[in-house]
């Protein structure tokens, strides 16, 4: 798919849409409690539709009307492989699920996932006395229970959402379980882990994000949980206000623990007009300078942190551009290219992405088929002195299917081509 997007004003109120990081969590939760629990508003991405799919192949009943989904939860194994589309947190969560059963389940994807390592599953999996194995470090990924429990230590420094699958799972094991955590990254996304299933039942014991304890026997029981709006995709919309004009975005929290919450903080260094309410964010454009922040934590703000800084006067500093390898592509070599493509200077030295900035020309980009590139550019166009053409543009379906006509309600210029 491709669009178009003409340099454009913003203005208006928009609601963020779900948050698919919860969503993802409450559906694999809700699909281990026996019983039946209600999820309001959970979104229609790619990524949750694919928890979704390899929730109902593990033996949980799911039907969806008026924006709840209604899970009837209760696992069984699985008599084929677990599709997991390109969800990165779908394939790590479910994996350790798999690791209830005695009899093997085999778990696939799609797309870049197939390009994504899973050593660190293997290792994880095996450090809770599961087997388990992977096709040279790739899926697909075979796992066999049962998880023995007693103490497992992983290597935190990759990716947190392994420690998340762990944790989930870990009430099945066989005995209490320790998990030692080396080297955390992205903690507030284990802070979601722990807060959807205390909601549902399980507790944890976090000592300082480097042991966590669960005792083993703990039941999911079913609930009603409402998903909360994403700070991720909100990060977009409330660059584009900063770039382009004026947006209030509805349906964000100030007080969550999403680590992309961490956007209002690289707003107010660059200068942006900010107001903030309970529930809603309020951004508005103003002369923008460059700053500097770390952003190892809350990796995916890298996409609309180029885009700020692309209209930032200055030399913008963001670290933590290490996290960047082994996303839906190589991010941090993808944002360059393509930013490079609209007259941006973007040099990587290290965990160090430099970004000088000044103001976008128009051109065609490619998305590399990452959503967050494509959300990237296309808010970047708002304030270019051309067009900017995003061919691969249906890539936003994976976090944000509305993400265009969204962003159509308050610029009314995105053109299908």
């Amino acid at each position: 798919m491709k669009k178009e997007q003409k340099p454009s004003a913003v203005s208006g109120k928009i609601q963020a849409p779900p948050s698919k990081s919860y969503a993802q969590r409450a559906i694999a939760i809700a699909a281990m409690a026996n019983g039946n629990s209600e999820l309001y508003f959970p979104g229609s991405s790619d990524d949750v539709n694919a928890a979704i799919n390899v929730a109902g192949q593990l033996g949980a009943v799911i039907r969806s009307d008026d924006s709840t989904l209604h899970v009837s939860g209760g696992l069984s194994a699985p008599a084929k492989p677990l599709d997991c589309g390109e969800a990165g947190l779908s394939v790590r969560m479910f994996s350790s699920i798999a690791g209830i059963f005695s009899k093997p389940v085999v778990l696939t994807g799609r797309g870049s996932l197939l390009k994504r390592p899973m050593h660190i599953v293997e290792n994880s999996l095996r450090a809770m006395g599961a087997e388990c194995t992977t096709s040279g470090g790739f899926l697909p990924v075979t796992v066999r229970g049962p998880l023995k429990g007693g103490v497992a230590e992983v290597d935190g420094s990759f990716s947190s959402q392994v420690l998340t699958g762990m944790l989930v799972a870990a009430p099945f094991a066989e005995k209490d379980i320790t998990i030692i955590v080396n080297d955390l990254t992205s903690r507030p996304y284990i802070d979601i882990t722990l807060a959807v299933m205390k909601h549902f039942g399980v507790e944890v014991d976090n000592s300082h994000y480097s042991r966590f304890f669960v005792r083993s026997g703990q039941k999911y029981h079913p609930a009603k949980y409402t998903i909360e709006g994403d700070w991720s995709a909100a990060a977009f919309l409330l660059v584009a206000g900063a770039i382009a004009g004026d947006v209030e975005v509805e349906n964000i929290a100030e007080d969550s623990p999403q680590a992309d919450r961490a956007i209002l903080i690289a707003l107010e260094r660059a200068g942006a007009s900010l107001r903030k309410n309970r529930q809603s964010v309020n951004v508005a454009k103003r002369d923008l300078k460059a700053f500097e922040f770390d952003a190892t934590h809350c990796p995916d703000l890298f996409p609309p942190l180029v885009t700020l800084a692309a209209y930032c006067q200055g030399k913008t500093i963001l670290s933590g551009a290490e996290r960047l390898l082994h996303k839906e592509s190589n991010r941090a070599a993808t944002l360059k290219e393509e930013f490079g493509k609209l007259g941006i200077e973007i040099d990587i030295d290290g965990d160090k992405m430099i970004i000088t900035g000044g103001r976008c020309t128009g051109g065609t980009i490619f998305s590399h088929e990452d959503h967050r590139i494509a959300m990237a550019c296309a808010v970047a166009a708002l304030g270019a002195e051309g067009p900017v053409i995003i061919e691969g543009a249906g890539a936003v379906a994976k976090s944000y299917p509305e993400f265009f006509d969204d962003m159509n309600t308050i610029v009314n210029q995105i053109e299908l081509k």
